[in-house]
């Protein structure tokens, strides 16, 4: 089973659960920007879970199917169309050899993802599937897809169509975006006003936004005078290298945060001043450029509450759909 890109989109890669357990090593994880669609896309096929899909940031590709699929498109709306035709997000939908999936201008988020029943069947890198384009491993050929590329897709898995991810259980996507954060790990460095500065500015996301980074503008930040550390460079933002965590966010020269995402460096020589929570990072890989951005604070406790409901959701999401399937079958 293939399918053919006729038209590749703006960025178009192989994505996962991400290449983990390696960060240590200087591995980032890459995977899909936004878990929670990926994983309710991947629901949606009946895949199990882990199987990559395809991520589409902000333009949508034109794919050929050469074989009958059931197919599911979630996260960002941007209209995807069979054959000229609108077919919902969050559902499952049969195609027949020789159609064509088309999108539409992008209307709310960033990023969707197209999971297909069996999956995208490249060969793993590392344990994943995931695109590392920096890089230039994993997906396919380690590389975003280009037209006429030929791609794999697994088979074994019946997906039925006509499954639905309830309105109220799908992920808020687009608009003004609140990231909750925890506050540190260098956060010491900054002036207690910048720190209360950075807290409540209205954050603005710029050009540069990618997998790697989004960096906001929307107000300087001070850090307190010190000398200079052995080891550490003279920005007052160096410190002596560390690691990052994925989600911290570090503030060159002053101006203009940036965020590490999936795909960014494990370690440097840069203060960090606070770190998205995991549940939030799905937000911001569906914020895009000129989206408003603001920042909250909260502990550490909260951010392991947010983690809680939203592995909820998502079995609330698996318990409805598993029991569609069983009362169709039956």
């Amino acid at each position: 089973m293939t399918l053919e890109i006729l038209q590749p989109g703006l960025q178009t890669t192989v994505q996962d659960e991400g290449r983990l357990g390696l960060y240590a090593g200087g591995m980032p994880p890459s995977g899909a920007m936004d878990k929670a669609s990926y994983r309710m896309g991947n629901l949606l096929v009946g895949n199990p879970d882990g199987l990559a899909s395809l991520e589409i940031t902000y333009l949508g590709p034109e794919i050929a199917f050469r074989d009958d699929a059931v197919i599911a498109v979630t996260g960002a709306q941007m209209t995807p169309k069979v054959n000229g035709e609108p077919i919902a997000n969050w559902r499952s939908h049969a195609v027949r050899a020789d159609d064509v999936l088309s999108f539409g201008f992008i209307e709310s988020g960033a990023r969707a993802y197209l999971a297909v029943a069996g999956g995208i069947d490249v060969p793993p890198y590392d344990g994943s599937r995931s695109t590392y384009t920096l890089c230039g491993l994993g997906g396919f050929e380690g590389r975003a897809l280009q037209a006429g590329d030929v791609v794999p897709v697994g088979t074994g898995v019946d997906g039925r169509a006509g499954l639905d991810v309830p309105v109220d259980l799908q992920p808020d996507l687009g608009g003004d975006t609140e990231l909750r954060v925890v506050v540190g790990l260098a956060s010491y460095r900054l002036q207690p006003e910048s720190l209360e500065t950075f807290l409540t500015a209205d954050w603005t996301v710029t050009p540069d936004a990618n997998r790697v980074g989004y960096r906001f503008r929307g107000a300087e930040l001070h850090f307190v005078e010190r000398e200079q550390p052995a080891g550490a460079g003279s920005d007052p933002a160096n410190v002596v290298d560390f690691g990052y965590p994925i989600g911290s966010i570090q503030i060159p020269g002053g101006v203009e945060p940036i965020a590490l995402l999936a795909d960014a460096v494990t370690g440097g020589g840069y203060a960090t001043i606070a770190t998205i929570i995991s549940t939030d990072l799905d937000r911001i890989g569906q914020s895009k450029t000129n989206d408003h951005v603001r920042f909250r604070e909260v502990t550490l406790e909260d951010a392991l509450e947010a983690r809680h409901q939203a592995r909820a959701r998502l079995d609330r999401v698996r318990a409805l759909l598993t029991d569609s399937q069983e009362h169709a079958i039956g």
